[in-house]
């Protein structure tokens, strides 16, 4: 490995060692920067490297750009010829090419057989090593320029009498987007004498060729569906055989078994040195409103701004060049990014760098710079191609991931026309304002770069001029704590230099405030900034209204790292511990033991406080990949929560035993999620027991049982429903939906979903009624976190409430203020309320 960056290199081995065991993995020397930080190649340390792999089978070179090519050629002069004779340099893209080299080498196949499959990827390197007319091309791999377009119909028509298909089903959530699509695609490539199409059998029965990771991902296959797949070829066979283990094994999507206490830093390559992580990310203000200077950046992105060479090799060097760049920045952001805010929003630049790499955008680019097209106008067109089928789309989520083609294209441009230039430093500058100390940022969809790496300390705030919620950059600006307004449309028409403030929570904006206005705004803010460190300075007091009826405050948790922080924030304990998200990436269910340490560490981050775990909490729209269910028109009112285990409970007892076993040391409480029916409550019970008696000592008696009431039926019969539990738990995310007939997650209804309508409020009211004598009542759904609509529930009867974590400060601060008098008039008011408006208006005084 050959490369002007030591971390990229090891980053780069680290990962394709994850691709084969450990006893088959090929001898791998790297030689890459002149010293651990310093960028460059080193011809006697290339040298070196060669000599240390020698092997009779041969020496494949992998390598990046520029200086690694000539340093490497000056490196084979310097060795014994005879070691020299045994080099090949490839011209295989660096990450790519290793992965499917280390693959291909480990099945012990011949050098000529690892480099033609490390090289499926073209780049300038083939040009440069003598290729530059593309001849050697497998035919049998597409080049993108037909990727997608294939008709509807038996693919296995369409491709040859030899061809033989496959039904494969995918029950990745969100389906085939960039990261499982990536896996399908290294996983087709892996066979050379194979060539394999894709067709999505339930969405848009477009075929695509299975070599291109944009081609894949923009067919449209959301989870549910089903996909064929047809090859044909020599390994035809094999590689449907293989397919069909990665769809099995839910595309991948997860490890096999993560460490039960390994947090994202575990997690990194080997040989990359722990003690230089990145600075931490600048942080928002987290008051979800914001006032500042309208900056509208130049797109930067700009193809007519490329001047072209004119020559092909120049403008196919060009592009390799600007494609490596991007490559790097989006490493560093990836690091970054999985450091100081997440996991899961660096796994966001993980799919970009797949898709700045990918075949599917390069291939049409080269085959236009081909016929004269300047490299930034080639990247351009082939980009537009590829954002416009994600826009076609008839899912939400994988529509917005048209966006994340678009900040790629313009990321690679950004490079053409001012190399190593860092593309995410546009956020760092702007106009100022004497009276405005901070930046609105407002662009038309937000790229997860910017929201990634922009200086929180001058961009106040960020109004979108379309995309939604879910958009990956919104994702990302939020878990830091900017300030985000979406999908404003014509309102955000606003000039550069305008002052403009926006309030998330209400949604209103005011554009050029007069001197009263901006005061009574910056007013809000302060009050805002002050209510939060007063709201978590006194976190740690109990929860309790203002006459001193208690009210356990707790938070929702997924990890122990969530515990640990809930407990700083003043959470009394957990109230819904996840489970099905916690081993949500697991692709084997955990066995008792496993689950025990987990809990267990959950346990003592909360450093005694009660932990309430809910049983898995699965469905066909929520799946487990060890845990394989059927796909349903409607998934919702399917097989979900405790009816996924009716016929078959060994998943749920396993669970259920590694609760009772941990209830011995830790304060526990369980509780069974979407239970409609009395005989559904004894049949969890039953469950229980059975469970206890495999646990020396029984069920502990400290141990809690509970339901959740999701469902009108489940809420129209508490008493009966709750005659030999402990507690209810009530979920208003699903009771709203069910209740209203507005699926939670359909934008069409969304103007419906409202857990403060006054018939979901009824159904809550009724349960805090109608209980058995001694059971408590909480609440865990999504209506908890909102400081006004908890201090509701509270005047419903609600005596338990579980929020995110960082919503706890502020539902204690606002339950102090009012004493429960006050808030049982203002429920008995909000059930004559016609509307859930009605009721938001009826609650604004309250915060």
């Amino acid at each position: 490995m050959v490369s002007h960056s030591r971390a990229l290199a090891q980053a780069a081995v680290g990962l394709a060692a994850e691709m084969v065991e450990a006893d088959h993995l090929p001898r791998i020397e790297i030689a890459a920067g002149l010293d651990a930080e310093t960028f460059g190649t080193d011809a006697a340390a290339i040298a070196e490297a060669i000599g240390a792999a020698d092997s009779d089978d041969g020496i494949l070179v992998l390598l990046d750009l520029g200086s690694a090519i000539l340093s490497a050629e000056m490196a084979c002069e310097f060795v014994d010829p005879d070691v020299a004779g045994r080099v090949t340099l490839s011209s295989a893209p660096l990450v790519e090419g290793l992965v499917a080299a280390v693959v291909t080498a480990s099945g012990g196949a011949s050098i000529d057989v690892v480099k033609a499959e490390a090289e499926r990827g073209l780049s300038a390197k083939r040009d440069h090593l003598g290729s530059a007319d593309g001849e050697g091309e497998d035919s049998s791999h597409t080049d993108g320029s037909e990727a997608g377009t294939g008709e509807s119909g038996s693919d296995a028509d369409s491709f040859g009498a030899d061809a033989q298909t496959r039904e494969l089903l995918v029950d990745t959530p969100h389906g085939l987007h960039a990261r499982p699509a990536a896996r399908l695609v290294a996983c087709v490539n892996s066979f050379a004498e194979a060539r394999v199409r894709v067709r999505n059998l339930d969405g848009s029965d477009r075929v695509a060729e299975a070599g291109s990771l944009s081609a894949v991902a923009s067919l449209g296959v959301q989870q549910g569906h089903r996909i064929e797949v047809a090859a044909s070829g020599a390994e035809a066979a094999d590689v449907l055989e293989a397919l069909t283990a990665l769809a099995e094994s839910g595309f991948g999507d997860g490890p096999a078994k993560p460490s039960p206490t390994a947090s994202p830093q575990d997690t990194k390559a080997d040989g990359i040195d722990d003690r230089a992580q990145p600075p931490p990310p600048t942080m928002g203000s987290g008051l979800e409103a914001a006032i500042g200077v309208v900056w509208r950046p130049e797109a930067g992105g700009d193809p007519d701004a490329y001047e072209s060479s004119g020559e092909r090799d120049i403008e196919a060097d060009r592009l390799d060049e600007a494609i490596a760049a991007a490559s790097r920045d989006l490493q560093t952001l990836i690091e970054t990014t999985r450091v100081h805010v997440g996991a899961a929003e660096s796994e966001i630049f993980e799919a970009h760098l797949a898709l700045v790499q990918d075949v599917g955008l390069v291939g049409p680019a080269r085959e236009d710079m081909r016929k004269g097209v300047g490299a930034a106008q080639a990247w351009q067109r082939s980009g537009e191609s590829v954002a416009a089928r994600f826009d076609a789309l008839d899912d939400d989520y994988q529509r917005e991931r048209a966006q994340d083609v678009r900040s790629v294209t313009t990321r690679v441009i950004r490079q053409l026309i001012a190399p190593e230039v860092e593309t995410h430093t546009e956020t760092q500058g702007g106009p100022g304002d004497a009276g405005v100390a901070t930046r609105i940022l407002v662009v038309q969809e937000l790229d997860p770069a910017a929201a990634a790496s922009l200086d929180a300390e001058q961009i106040g705030g960020i109004v979108t001029i379309g995309g939604g919620s879910t958009g990956h950059g919104v994702i990302v600006a939020s878990a830091r704590g900017v300030p985000v307004l979406t999908g404003v449309g014509e309102a955000a028409e606003w000039s550069a230099g305008a002052v403009v403030a926006f309030d998330a929570r209400t949604r209103r904006t005011l554009l050029e405030p007069d001197d009263e206005q901006r005061s009574a705004f910056e007013l809000l803010l302060r009050d805002r900034g002050e209510q939060q460190r007063a709201d978590r300075a006194a976190a740690g007091e109990p929860g309790r209204t203002a006459d001193g009826v208690r009210v356990s405050v707790k938070a929702n948790v997924t990890s122990v790292s969530e515990a640990a922080r809930s407990v700083e924030l003043g959470a009394q304990g957990a109230g819904l511990v996840r489970t099905e998200v916690m081993f949500g990436n697991w692709r084997t269910a955990p066995t008792v033991d496993e689950q025990v340490a987990e809990f267990t560490a959950i346990a003592e981050a909360l450093d005694g406080r009660v932990m309430t775990i809910r049983t898995w909490d699965i469905g066909a729209d929520k799946p487990l990949a060890f845990w394989k269910q059927t796909p349903e028109e409607n998934p919702f009112l399917g097989v979900r929560g405790l009816r996924s285990f009716l016929a078959d409970p060994a998943v749920l007892l396993d669970q259920l035993e590694a609760v009772c076993l941990v209830a011995q040391e830790h304060p526990v409480r369980v509780m069974f999620p979407m239970v409609a029916t009395v005989d559904e409550v004894q049949w969890a019970l039953d469950r229980l027991e059975e469970a206890a008696l495999r646990v020396d000592g029984g069920r502990p008696e400290s141990l809690e049982v509970g339901i959740m009431v999701e469902v009108p039926a489940a809420a129209l019969r508490a008493e009966a429903m709750s005659a030999q539990l402990d507690f209810v738990s009530i979920g208003t995310n699903d009771l709203t939906q069910y209740t209203l007939a507005a699926e939670r997650g359909n934008a069409g209804v969304e103007h419906l979903f409202d857990p403060l309508d006054p018939a979901v409020l009824a159904l809550i009211a009724s349960v805090c009624r109608d209980v058995a004598e001694g059971v408590s009542v909480g609440v865990c759904g999504g209506a908890a976190s909102d400081p006004a609509a908890a201090a509701l529930l509270v005047g419903l009867g609600v005596n338990d409430l579980s929020a995110t974590p960082v919503s706890v400060p502020r539902v204690k601060a606002v339950l102090r203020r009012h004493p429960a008098a006050e808030l049982q008039d203002l429920a008995a008011q909000a059930l004559r309320c016609d509307s859930a408006t009605e009721v938001r208006e009826l609650l604004a005084a309250l915060v």
